[in-house]
């Protein structure tokens, strides 16, 4: 049966049996559950990863089927978190491979037992905070991170590992923001795939035993306009304060009282609180705003223009505003300190 659903695999000549034994022992941690997450699982799972951890702190939107391979219009009615959706479909995919599907936020405080038992951390993320705390994460605890970002036409590739290669720190700075993102310029389908499958690909050599045939570059590519380049991964930044000092500075935050704007989704979320009962707040919001919860968050329309979002982690999307002091004072005002 084994042999069966993987003999295309095995018949590639740097694969092989060693080599699907070795991915069938591995265990990968994919982060973000959207365009690029999605692909990945996908990848991941029909290949015949053993264990496959995934995160994800959203919910699927009729916006996102354009481009995220695993949810259809009936995950979107039932509003299902990504993880819940995603791994409903990788079960029916792969069912010999372990689903471990967390609905959250990556932070700081939860990166530590997250890492516990993974080979390789997949990047389907679509900010950089996150990135960084990923970066420094896998540097601490040495295992290897694959980069992978994406928007409009154009995407980036990299696999780092530590002690071999430098970080992404090294590479990109914290505060490198072009205000681009899928939701402002948008993003054609191909060119999610083609970053997805070049982070895949690296992640199954390494996984496989086949490290000397790693790409070790940073691959940048417009698929619009054909343009690629390659840059070498050279040696690290001698003052780099993950991979040199192991300073590992995105680890020292906190998630409780942090406000993120959601790049393009006209969304802060609101982490304050360590956990929400969703029955206790729908009896609350239900006198002020149009209430509907399911099993796994609760949504709270307030007038034409804001609502909330509530997860029993603690988390509250403020939807319908960028600006975090109109985010807060909402807040505030229905959930409080």
């Amino acid at each position: 049966m084994v042999s069966n659903r993987y003999s295309r695999q095995l018949l590639f000549h740097p694969i092989q049996h060693s080599g699907q034994e070795k991915l069938q022992k591995s265990s990968v941690l994919i982060v973000g559950l959207g365009a690029l997450g999605t692909v990945i699982c996908n990848h991941l799972v029909r290949a015949g990863v053993g264990r496959v951890r995934i995160i994800d702190r959203d919910y699927v939107e009729l916006s996102n089927l354009q481009r995220q391979m695993l949810y259809d219009e009936e995950d979107v009615k039932e509003a299902l978190p990504k993880a819940v959706a995603a791994k409903s479909k990788l079960k029916k995919i792969n069912s010999s491979t372990v689903i471990d599907a967390i609905v959250g936020n990556v932070t700081a405080e939860n990166i530590d037992p997250l890492l516990d038992g993974i080979d390789v951390v997949m990047d389907g993320t679509d900010n950089l905070s996150t990135r960084f705390i990923l970066n420094d994460g896998c540097f601490k605890h040495q295992i290897p991170f694959s980069y992978g970002g994406v928007v409009s036409s154009r995407g980036m590739q990299a696999f780092f590992i530590p002690d071999k290669t430098p970080c992404l720190r090294c590479l990109i700075q914290e505060s490198a923001n072009d205000g681009q993102t899928c939701d402002t310029v948008g993003v054609i389908a191909p060119a999610v795939d083609m970053v997805s499958s070049l982070q895949v690909t690296e992640t199954i050599k390494y996984l496989t035993g086949n490290e000397k045939v790693l790409r070790n570059t940073l691959r940048t590519f417009d698929i619009w306009v054909n343009n690629q380049y390659d840059i070498n991964l050279s040696k690290p930044k001698k003052d780099c304060p993950t991979c040199q000092n192991r300073e590992f500075p995105s680890l020292r935050r906190k998630a409780e009282d942090e406000e993120t704007v959601l790049c393009g989704r006209n969304t802060v979320q609101i982490h304050q609180r360590k956990a929400l009962d969703l029955k206790k707040w729908q009896k609350k919001l239900m006198p002020v705003a149009s209430v509907k919860q399911t099993p796994f968050l609760l949504k709270a329309q307030f007038d034409d223009e804001i609502s909330f979002v509530l997860f029993p982690d603690g988390r509250v999307l403020v939807q319908g505003t960028e600006d975090t002091i109109t985010a807060r004072s909402w807040y505030d005002r229905y959930i409080g300190s």
